[in-house]
Parts: structure tokens; sequence; C-alpha cells
């Protein structure tokens, strides 16, 4: 089985900043892409960005500019740097992977989530 734990969310100030994490740990043979999600209360789960292991990037207009998402393909780990937040960027932040679990078997997994709160 394969877990997405993620960490760094919290309360903080409009125009701060936050460094989401997120590591794969587990039965893996690759991972390809890997995802940052968030959803907002009353609203549907949107993708912030994607990131693949050779380094190809897309982000959500919305974050375009402000947000920065890496990895580690060593470590099967993600991050997010998140600056410049805005009360409107508050949300539950998922991290998301279809992994391969065997050469011939992907499976998607999600992250527990972290909450990020951006205050006016």
């Amino acid at each position: 089985q394969v877990q997405l734990a993620e960490s760094g969310g919290g309360l903080v100030q409009a125009g701060g900043s936050l460094r989401l994490s997120c590591v794969a740990t587990g039965r893996i043979f690759n991972i390809n892409v890997m995802n940052w999600y968030r959803q907002a209360p009353g609203k549907q789960r949107e993708l912030v960005a994607a990131i693949t292991s050779g380094g190809s990037i897309n982000y959500a207009n919305s974050v375009k500019g402000r947000f920065t998402i890496s990895r580690d393909n060593a470590k099967n780990a993600v991050y997010l740097k998140m600056n410049s937040l805005k009360p409107e960027d508050t949300a539950v932040y998922y991290c998301d992977a279809p992994v391969q679990v065997a050469p011939q078997n992907l499976q998607n997994f999600w992250g527990q989530g972290t909450q990020v709160t951006v205050s006016s």
C-alpha cells in the first residue's frame, strides 16, 4: 500500500508565505506526476499545480507567479511554496499522485489534506 503524507499547513496573514510538503511511502515502482489540489468550503476540489518526474510544471491561473511547485524524485516528495497568500487561498490542500505500484499496475492515491487559512 502507498501513503501520501502532507505537512506544512497553518494560519497565516494575507501576504504571508507557507511551504507544504508531501512524501509518498510504501510500495512504489514509479511516480510520474505529483499534484497539489485544494478544496475550499462549499467549492469543488481544484487542481493547483502539477509536476512530472521530468520537471514539467502546470499551475492554475489563480496561483501563477505566487506558488512554486517542486519535487525530489529520490524521496518521492513534492513541495508547494506559497507566497503572497490571499484569503481566497484558504482551503484544505491535498497531495495526489497516480503511482505505479508494479510495472503494469497504476493506482491513484490521495493524502489526508492539510488546512491552509489566510486571514485578511
